[in-house]
């Protein structure tokens, strides 16, 4: 990806994802903590979804803001975990809402004023898996889902929610979800991947751009 100067701001929370070499852009936007994170990964795929993520979340925060990628530091802070845990900030702009999650060969970001939430599963193969439904669903909701594809669909929904702060994963089965203020944007990546993105105002799906 060539750092040159954004011509303006988008107008509105934006969501782009793609797999992670699709995303070209350096490493060197990472920060030290990011690279040290980066390194504990065993598997290559799996730290170059990693990577992958967090430079992405640059990207869609820099369409928002009307800056370039480069300029952005992305910092989280966990009050247990330390630093490179926690729900992730811009230092630049710590009043907008960033988001981003990686499963093995895919990667998904979102950025917007206000809160944002992003999560990207793959579908289980097989019958529907009744530990994760008891989980994550709502007696009235587990009655509606039959297989995999849906329980995906409403599990990414919730990891959007927490995300936003808004629900935890105690939690995910105790109350059916109140949509009012809320915007949801979701769409499926090749045949086995659901995405999610919660926003409070709508949002558009950005093709990754270099």
């Amino acid at each position: 990806m060539t750092n040159t100067p954004m011509t303006g701001a988008v107008v509105g929370p934006v969501a782009m994802g793609g797999r992670p070499e699709e995303v070209h852009a350096p490493e060197e936007w990472l920060t030290e903590v990011e690279r040290e994170r980066a390194a504990t990964f065993r598997f290559d795929a799996d730290r170059l979804s990693f990577t992958a993520a967090h430079l992405l979340v640059r990207i869609c925060a820099a369409a928002v803001l009307g800056v370039r990628a480069d300029e952005l530091t992305l910092l989280q802070h966990c009050d247990t975990h330390g630093p490179g845990h926690g729900r992730p900030y811009l230092e630049q702009a710590p009043s907008l809402g960033v988001s981003f999650s990686h499963t093995r060969g895919y990667v998904c970001a979102a950025a917007g004023h206000g809160r944002v939430g992003v999560d990207a599963e793959r579908i289980p193969a097989g019958p529907l898996d009744e530990t994760l439904a008891r989980m994550a669903l709502t007696p009235r909701e587990r009655a509606g889902v039959t297989g995999n594809d849906e329980l995906i669909r409403l599990w990414t929904r919730k990891e959007a929610l927490i995300k936003r702060g808004e629900l935890s994963l105690d939690r995910m089965g105790a109350a059916d979800q109140d949509w009012t203020g809320r915007h949801l944007l979701e769409w499926r990546a090749e045949p086995d991947i659901l995405v999610a993105v919660v926003t409070d105002a709508e949002a558009g799906r950005l093709p990754i751009s270099g």
